[in-house]
């Protein structure tokens, strides 16, 4: 029997992780247009997308970095009223509610990427529990940044302030968009499942690509052995920065794209324990296991609507359901099920595309 090489192998399973994603984007939407699929399951079809892409940049930093943060929902919450911001201050620019949205999203990277530079030089030169303590600190100060920020916008431009609402001195005509802790209030809406859709595509293939990548195989020896890695060269500041910004770059991405899912929303959704739900997905999907984090985001952030017959006790449900999945992932017989299933499937696949 022919062995695969490791090219081959990497091209037939970022296949299957592209496939899973474009199948159940093609079965949520042909049950959508059906009528097979209740209001409140629509309604989580962009947050799941947002979700799913703040998995895999997270999986990025934990997975693939090595290095823990605890502070990822700062840079979604950069993304998202950074996104906001500009989609509100370009409506008369672009009238185009797509577009408005692409560049809103864009400019939620950019602003979250810059804050990662920001953060990630000074933070990375640190290691284990001190890098989590910091990277927990910023996603609480940008929380707390944002809930005493004010911005509003005119015909003379962008206005910020401090102080409160009457201090940004808005000309007739002018909207305050942030308003301190009450945040957003009048956002429009403008999210929908096919821009989250191509928001996942971008981030697999952007975090795949990275990670098959010279620059990858850099990140992955400095989290395996970071004293050997540099003993040949491999600067552990730059791959490891740079793993950072790209997970940063997503994040920002998602929370735009999340954010402009809904009319109103404020500071504290981005708080300490959605970047530790980002964290559950990563974990029980697997440490580097993009394809896992995509699953595991998913299921998980819908399995407590599906159980919502089940209120009294549905959170009990979830949380055991959770340490099923844990025990299961760590269990060595399991995984080695899961391992000679998937190796066949790629063989079967292989073998099918020798003989055409």
């Amino acid at each position: 029997m022919k062995t695969l090489s490791p090219g081959r192998k990497r091209l037939i399973d970022n296949s299957i992780t592209y496939g899973i994603v474009i199948a159940a984007y093609i079965i949520l939407q042909i049950m959508n247009a059906g009528g097979h699929m209740s209001p409140s399951l629509q309604g989580l079809l962009v947050p799941i997308c947002a979700y799913i892409t703040m998995a895999i940049s997270l999986n990025l930093v934990v997975g693939i970095s090595g290095e823990l943060s605890l502070g990822h929902a700062g840079f979604m919450s950069v993304g998202a009223f950074s996104g906001v911001v500009a989609s509100m201050s370009l409506q008369q620019a672009i009238p185009s509610g797509s577009i408005r949205l692409a560049v809103s999203m864009v400019v939620g990277a950019l602003c979250a990427g810059v804050a990662g530079l920001i953060v990630g030089v000074p933070v990375l030169r640190l290691r284990g529990d001190y890098l989590a303590i910091v990277t927990l600190a910023f996603g609480e100060i940008i929380k707390n940044i944002i809930n005493v920020l004010y911005v509003g916008v005119d015909q003379n431009g962008i206005h910020f302030s401090t102080a409160n609402e009457m201090a940004l001195n808005l000309e007739e005509g002018g909207m305050a968009i942030l308003k301190g802790p009450m945040g957003v209030t009048s956002n429009v809406k403008l999210s929908s499942f096919t821009a989250g859709f191509i928001l996942v595509m971008i981030a697999l293939v952007v975090a795949l690509n990275l990670i098959n990548s010279r620059s990858g195989r850099a990140i992955m020896a400095l989290r395996d052995n970071r004293i050997a890695a540099e003993s040949v060269g491999i600067g552990a500041t730059k791959y490891k920065l740079m793993a950072f910004v790209t997970s940063a770059v997503m994040a920002g991405a998602a929370g735009a794209l999340y954010a402009m899912n809904f009319s109103s929303f404020a500071a504290k959704k981005f708080d300490f324990n959605t970047s530790i739900l980002i964290l559950v997905f990563v974990v029980l999907g697997g440490l580097g296991n993009i394809r896992g984090s995509v699953i595991a985001a998913a299921l998980l952030y819908v399995l407590p609507e599906l159980l919502r017959d089940f209120y009294d006790y549905r959170m009990l449900i979830y949380a055991v359901v959770l340490i099923l999945v844990m025990l299961a992932t760590n269990n060595p017989t399991i995984k080695g099920f899961f391992a000679r299933f998937f190796r066949k499937e790629k063989e079967e696949t292989a073998k099918g595309g020798a003989a055409q």
